[in-house]
């Protein structure tokens, strides 16, 4: 028991900083990422003391709507690495390059240039007339 109490009065003393004020005042300063990574750890921390509140009061923990919400939490740090991935020069997928709508924006770049309009009219006779040949 000494040390439960010893443990809670040095979570209280690391905690003091953010409990001095409101917790809108001490994330108004932090980058966007931060800021969501510190809501995501409170509601972590307060949503696991209520999971094991549940669970010391001998109700099923994981049939409770708190175990539910500690699941949604879980998802949202998944959320949170996909981001500081993406930031690190990561990708959420593979890009490559798709070559018709290469094409097509370079054709409609470049529609209206008379020379290049001219070009591929001719072009166009061309393919047309090999292929009435054959």
């Amino acid at each position: 028991l000494e040390d439960l109490v010893s443990n809670i009065d040095d979570l209280e003393q690391a905690l003091q900083p953010l409990l001095q004020q409101a917790l809108s005042a001490s994330t108004s300063r932090l980058p966007l990422l931060d800021k969501a990574k510190l809501y995501i750890l409170t509601t972590y921390a307060l949503e696991s003391i209520l999971f094991s509140s549940v669970r010391l009061h001998g109700v099923s923990a994981t049939t409770h709507p708190v175990y539910q919400e500690l699941n949604r939490v879980k998802e949202y740090f998944s959320k949170i690495k996909n981001a500081e991935e993406i930031g690190a020069g990561g990708s959420a997928r593979n890009v490559g390059l798709d070559k018709g709508a290469a094409g097509r924006f370079i054709k409609h770049g470049l529609a209206g240039n008379e020379k290049y309009d001219q070009q591929r009219a001719e072009m166009r006779e061309r393919e047309r007339a090999g292929a009435k040949r054959k």
